[in-house]
């Protein structure tokens, strides 16, 4: 488990930059050194583009740097001049352990520098070769999501995924891209004002299906428009980002980055246990992955990431060791009891906690609840948390206890939700600060909840579905 002050800071990754280009032959070096200095860790240097020289270039460029890696592909642009002895030398450089993706492939009717029919023809080719290859697939697609579609659906796409570079569909394609299990890629063009379907798709879909580029020397984001694009520009795309999610950059950079190592197989892909962790400026503590429910929603069933943090606990940790995680929790807005379980299991730690983090001046603590802790132990808890715990949000969940049992059930049954409701409603009498949560649930009646919540005499705050952090 993470002991130390959680978290470190994560760097940015460049998914895709055509650095060997020629707009980059005169100052490649100041380039690379802006990039390190703007906190990038890796470049995904494309070889597509230019012939199939561009791609011997990309690989013997990304061996200059440890941090560089390069794709190997055909650009829909050049599909008309293949010669068969293309195919052959791909395959072999895109077996160089530099080489971590074979692409960009796919179609362009924004140009046509090749005919769709050549195009599509080619994009099948290519794109059994990937799958050959065993190597994530990165897809060009502009102006062309119905026949892009139709190819990745007759000929497939490797088991290691992909990604649809400069994704510029709207929300359902992007559901339907996401559900087949490739990842999109936002670029600089995020960040134009008139980009409202693509904020629209960064706002909606997951952040976790996501990774950034430049797309370099192209698609220079706000405010270097007219200037060469360069991977230093892609703290803009990750700003832009954090901005559409209400999240911090640092939030961004750490989930994307992670997104990109695993997709791309880059070092860095594994992660460490946290007991406290950061979100936004608000420090999240995972003190127990024991639960009173088995909410059918919950992404554990699935995995135990939030945000690119792991919370899957080994042990239990005692105070000393949850303290150690926190280092100075008095820098946060807030320390909040939220991790993969319910905190109030571990009643007395959490008491012990929260007293001292008040006595060291953190400014507000929050505990997030299924408020089934009354019910648990037999006595009203409540009281215990007065003066310690400022801010308490408890899981409604369900406008009646039919609904609610067949949501989240339990040993308890239907009793479950009436003590949960009797808790919010002697909450208000020890706590500040009280609220309901409800998870978005597909055919969860919404308006019901918020009803309930009202009778209960609390806001109700509605929580994305499958979308925790």
């Amino acid at each position: 488990m993470k002991g130390s002050n959680a978290p470190r800071t994560i760097g940015l990754i460049d998914t895709h930059a055509h650095l060997s280009f020629p707009q980059f032959k005169d100052d490649i070096r100041s380039v690379l050194d802006r990039a390190w200095n703007a906190g990038l860790q890796h470049i995904i240097v494309v070889g597509a583009g230019d012939g199939l020289d561009g791609n011997e270039k990309a690989l013997e460029f990304s061996r200059t740097d440890e941090r560089l890696f390069a794709t190997v592909g055909i650009h829909p642009h050049d599909t008309a001049e293949i010669k068969d002895e293309w195919i052959s030398k791909l395959k072999k450089i895109a077996l160089d352990e530099k080489i971590v993706a074979f692409g960009e492939i796919g179609l362009d009717y924004y140009h046509k520098h090749s005919s769709p029919d050549i195009q599509r023809s080619r994009f099948a080719d290519l794109l059994n070769l990937a799958c050959d290859i065993g190597k994530p697939v990165v897809i060009h697609d502009r102006d062309a999501h119905a026949d892009v579609w139709k190819i990745i659906e007759k000929v497939g796409i490797p088991k290691q995924g992909g990604v649809f570079h400069c994704f510029s569909g709207d929300v359902k394609f992007a559901k339907k891209v996401i559900d087949a299990g490739f990842c999109i890629s936002i670029p600089g063009v995020v960040t134009f004002k008139n980009a409202n379907a693509l904020q629209e798709v960064v706002a909606v879909m997951p952040l976790e299906k996501m990774v950034i580029e430049t797309d370099s020397p192209y698609l220079t984001p706000e405010p270097y428009r007219g200037k060469r694009n360069e991977p230093a520009f892609v703290a803009k795309v990750a700003a832009k980002i954090a901005e559409i999610k209400g999240l911090n950059v640092e939030d961004v950079a750490r989930v994307t980055s992670l997104n990109a190592r695993r997709l791309f197989g880059l070092p860095g892909a594994e992660l460490e246990t946290h007991i406290a962790y950061k979100i936004r400026n608000s420090l999240y503590l995972n003190i127990t992955n024991r639960c009173n429910l088995a909410c059918r929603f919950c992404p554990k069933h699935q995995d135990y990431e939030v945000k690119g943090y792991c919370l899957k606990l080994e042990k239990e940790p005692n105070v000393e060791e949850i303290f150690q995680a926190m280092g100075q929790p008095d820098k946060y807005d807030e320390v909040v009891f939220c991790g993969y379980g319910e905190p109030t299991t571990r009643l007395e730690i959490l008491k012990v906690i929260a007293l001292r983090m008040k006595e060291t001046g953190v400014k507000k603590v929050r505990l997030n609840t299924d408020g089934l802790a009354n019910l648990v132990y037999g006595r009203n808890v409540l009281p215990e948390l007065k003066g310690i715990v400022d801010s308490i949000s408890i899981s409604l969940n369900a406008p009646d206890a039919k609904t609610y049992v067949q949501n989240c059930p339990s040993k308890f049954g239907e009793a479950a939700y009436e003590a949960m409701c009797s808790f919010i409603l002697e909450a208000k009498r020890h706590i500040p600060e009280v609220q309901a949560s409800v998870v978005a649930l597909p055919g969860l009646n919404i308006e019901e909840c918020r009803k309930k919540a009202m009778e209960l005499g609390v806001k109700l705050r509605v929580r994305e579905y499958m979308n925790v952090g």
